[in-house]
């Protein structure tokens, strides 16, 4: 985040002026020794980073609860009775890292901020309150913009930032297939952006090249408190099992699936064996997999088949026929 990046720069240079003008016969001195606790207290920011903060919003909010909690730890150097030649500095350094603290956490939980006050941040009033965190296999696969379409989603579709950068790197890929599949995803969030039911937002959270993008996913769902809406089934289980709601597409392309029950018949052509003995395989409009058995001699005719059994697999549907009649 560059606006991070600058004010951590700009309370470094700060902190190292004000110790400077404090400095007497060795200003340079205590400059140096500015800048260096400065950064010290940067450091201790970053690697702070996991800490959440609901209750900011902006580096408004930051300046004023910085404030606040100078002020009382003022309140408490009153009980010291120091010297003002000590207390004004003291008093100066306390504020400037109060101000700093409040403004960078403030600037890190503005999203988490602007979803629990709904008044701090204008936005549509006929979107429902809910949140949901779309990954790349969500976006590339495209089916979620017609589902937006029929409105059967109306929300705050989350798109991190490392997500878009991912879409960005596949749209720059020198591989055919990887850049085909950036340059859809990308068109689809634009296609997300112009549908009034939904509301697209980039959630600016900082890079982590350490940590894997389905746990950074994990993570953020649970800091905004949203759902994840996918089609990758080992995210779907590393998200329940973490407590975290997932909505996946397929599921909900099974689901609408329509039901066969045995006994019914229905015309299928065969277009292939399949893995047992005198077993050929045929497909449904939907796609779903129909196996039917002792029929790897009508392979590539239309047959009509009887339903024996359903099975229904993580993968998706499985029809398991005979021959009809």
């Amino acid at each position: 985040m560059v606006s991070l990046t600058l004010i951590r720069i700009f309370f470094i240079i700060i902190f190292g002026g004000v110790a400077y003008t404090f400095g007497g016969e060795h200003p340079l001195l205590y400059f140096i020794g500015g800048i260096i606790l400065g950064s010290l207290i940067v450091f201790f920011e970053i690697i702070a980073r996991r800490v959440s903060l609901k209750g900011l919003s902006a580096g408004v909010f930051g300046i004023i609860l910085g404030l606040i909690l100078a002020k009382l730890f003022g309140t408490i150097l009153d009980l010291f009775n120091l010297e003002k030649e000590l207390d004004l500095p003291i008093r100066i350094f306390i504020t400037l890292i109060f101000i700093y603290l409040g403004i960078t956490l403030g600037l890190k939980g503005k999203e988490e901020f602007s979803i629990i006050i709904p008044y701090v941040k204008f936005r549509r009033q006929e979107l429902k309150e809910e949140n949901i965190i779309v990954d790349t296999s969500s976006i590339i696969d495209g089916r979620i913009l017609d589902i937006v379409k029929t409105g059967f989603i109306e929300a705050r579709l989350i798109v991190p930032r490392f997500i878009l950068n991912e879409l960005q790197n596949l749209a720059d890929s020198t591989d055919h297939l990887k850049r085909q599949k950036g340059k859809r995803g990308i068109e689809v969030l634009n296609s997300l952006k112009k549908e009034q039911t939904v509301e697209v937002v980039i959630h600016e959270m900082e890079e982590d090249g350490k940590i894997p993008v389905d746990e950074r996913l994990i993570k953020l769902a649970k800091v905004l408190d949203s759902k994840i809406l996918t089609t990758d089934y080992n995210l779907n289980q590393i998200a329940q099992l973490q407590g975290v709601k997932v909505l996946n597409i397929n599921d909900l392309a099974n689901a609408l699936k329509p039901i066969l029950l045995p006994g019914e018949r229905f015309m299928l052509k065969l277009i292939k064996e399949g893995k047992e003995q005198n077993q050929a395989i045929g497909y449904l409009e939907d796609g779903t997999m129909v196996v039917v058995e002792n029929s790897k001699w009508l392979i590539g005719k239309n047959v009509e088949v009887e339903v024996t059994s359903v099975l229904q697999s993580p993968s998706g549907r499985i029809i398991f026929t005979k021959i009809a009649g």
